[in-house]
Parts: structure tokens; sequence; C-alpha cells
């Protein structure tokens, strides 16, 4: 009878602990919940950014950073996404990649990273294939889809996965997330991040083994204005330390504010080539004053030797030759009334415009 009794009461004892201890993880998983679902329902899932420390390349080194395209094609039956490119990215420095939609500029990041296989030409980091760098995820960091991540994991766990691939500590995972403002978010689900999320979580991912190239396609889209301004310090920050940074985009107005030298491509083909001021300065044009009048060939005769007048498209005329001061002296001298008078000088966009015109059809 003791026997039973004593059997009896470790049973109890024992179901006694199962339920608390079942109780323990059902209390712990509903606050893990809440806590998801008070992310989700506006707390805000971004923590401050944490200064990163400078990290200067070694000057020995730079040359390792430099990218090398030459006469690179690629060919997909009947389309040839990239036609004979020949271009050079210099370390310290921050390079726009752009063209229109269709231009071939993912297709040649994609071939830079080894990717895809070009059909002709070659594409090299500090002189060597992606494909035979040791160490890439050290050497080259790449951006290429804000997707790439299983929906299922963490943030903190895909970086993990990461490090363990590239024999990195994982302390390096926590170390991205805070660069990049996701600490607070490290713990939620990839299918849980936001447009923007995702894209600051790629960034992470490019920055984790430190490389000394950075090569990111569109990384500003989905970002606030607060987090594009944060990029572009970050973006620029890494080029003054002598790394080699090539950023592909749409946004013309960031690439003025953000790039030291553009590369334009269109049709597959480069179309323009230099730093952001130069490529600006190329336009046939350069800097007119759009000068509207009810008395056209009265301007045109103030200003005869002087300047050339060239007619608009909705009633005004642009000027180049002498500046806005003295169009204004000629007409007041003249009798001549003025509804506007304006400089415009060369911006990105309109050089951007006039690259590319007639090559923007989506092949």
């Amino acid at each position: 009878m003791a026997d039973a009794r004593a059997d009896s009461g470790r049973t109890m004892l024992i179901v006694a602990a199962a339920l608390v201890i079942g109780g323990l993880v059902w209390l712990v998983g509903r606050r893990r919940d809440s806590g998801a679902r008070g992310l989700a329902e506006g707390v805000p899932p971004l923590s401050p950014h944490r200064p990163r420390e400078p990290r200067p390349i070694p000057e020995a080194r730079l040359p390792e950073g430099q990218i090398v395209v030459s006469g690179l094609t690629k060919q997909y039956r009947d389309v040839r996404a990239v036609d004979g490119l020949s271009f050079a990215v210099e370390p310290g420095r921050v390079t726009g990649f752009l063209g229109p939609n269709g231009a071939g500029k993912t297709t040649t990041l994609r071939m830079l990273l080894g990717l895809v296989a070009p059909t002709a030409g070659s594409a090299t980091i500090g002189g060597v294939r992606y494909a035979d760098l040791r160490d890439p995820l050290c050497r080259v960091g790449g951006v290429l889809e804000a997707s790439g991540g299983h929906p299922a994991r963490t943030g903190r766990n895909h970086l993990r996965i990461l490090c363990l691939s590239a024999g990195l500590p994982l302390g390096r995972a926590d170390e991205v997330l805070a660069l990049v403002g996701l600490t607070a978010a490290g713990n939620r689900k990839f299918r849980e991040y936001s447009l923007g999320m995702r894209q600051r979580l790629g960034v992470a991912a490019a920055l984790i083994g430190d490389p000394q190239v950075l090569i990111l396609d569109e990384p500003v889209n989905g970002l606030d204005p607060e987090g594009i301004r944060w990029m572009r310090d970050l973006l620029r920050a890494l080029a003054a330390e002598g790394r080699t940074i090539l950023v592909s985009s749409h946004l013309l107005s960031e690439m003025e504010l953000l790039a030291d030298d553009l590369i334009i491509i269109a049709a597959g083909k480069l179309a323009a080539q230099g730093s952001v001021v130069s490529v600006a300065g190329s336009l046939v044009h350069g800097s007119r004053t759009l000068v509207r009048t009810p008395d056209v060939d009265g301007l045109m005769a103030a200003l005869a030797g002087r300047a050339m007048v060239t007619p608009g498209d909705n009633g005004e005329v642009y000027v180049t030759g002498v500046d806005a001061a003295e169009i204004g002296d000629a007409a007041q001298q003249a009798g001549i009334a003025i509804h506007q008078l304006a400089t415009q000088r060369p911006d990105l966009e309109a050089a951007f415009l006039e690259v590319t015109r007639g090559k923007t059809a989506i092949r």
C-alpha cells in the first residue's frame, strides 16, 4: 500500500510539473505573439542606426577594388541584352549605373557577380572574376533583389547563416543589424518585413563580410526619405574609406546627390560615362535662357550677331551665347516686353534623356 501511495504521489508530482511547464511555454508564446502583433499594429520596427567606425582600405589594396568590364555581351536567343559593353569603376568613389528599363543594367550586374555567364567579354573585380575570388563575401557585397530571403526565417537567422557560410562569428549578424537599424526587428520573420525593411536587410547581408566592393541594384527602392538619406550617407562614408561602390537606380535626382561618377547605358551599349558634372554638362545646348515675349522677331533683331535664338514648342524661345542680364538689357533698349526670363543650366535628367533618346524601347 505504501509503495502504491508513493507511486501515486510521484505520478501526481510529474503531472503537476508538466502542467506548470506547459503553462509557462503557453505564456511565453502568447507574449511573443502579442509582441509580434504590437509590431504589426504600428510599433516602429526600426531601431536607431549604430554609428559605424571607419575602416579605411590600405592604399596597397585599393587596386583590388577596381571593377573592369570589357567587351561584355549577353545574348538571349533573339535579344542581345548587353552588347559589347566596356567601362571601369574606380575605388574610393560612388558610381551610378543608369539606363532606361530594359537597357541591360541588371543583366550586367548579374554577370559581374557570376550569376549569369556572358556570351562574350569579361567582368572582373581586382583583375579576377567573381567566381575565382577567395572569400567572396569578404571581398564583394551584392544586393540584386530585396526579396531574397526565406519567408519563415528571421532576419537575424538569415544573417547568421551567411556568417556560417563565410566562417564569420555569429555576432557579426547583430553588428550589421544595428548598422542598418533593424535590431528591434531582428527576430521577426522575413515575410513580415516591409519592402524598405527588406532593402535594409539586403544591405546588412552585403556588409556582413566588411567587403571592399559593394554592388547594389536599386537599393533605395521602398525606402522613406529618412531611409534614402541614411543610405546616401552610408554609401558616401564607405566610398570615403576607399571602397568601390556601384549603384544602379532610376532616381536621377538622388544620383546627382549621391554619385561621383556615372555610367549610362542604353540598348545594352555604353551611352555616356564620366563625372556627374561632366555628363550633365555634355548637353548639346549647355546653359541657355528661356524667354517668353510677344515680339520674338524684335528680340531676335535686338540680339543679332551676339546670340543664337531657337524657337521652342510652346511659344517660348531659347537663347544661348549671352546671359539673362544681357537679354533683359537688349530687350529694354529695344522696347520689347519680356514675360518670362529664366536661365536653364544642364542637369542630369536632361543629359540622361538626351543620351538615351530613341533607345528606350523594351527589347
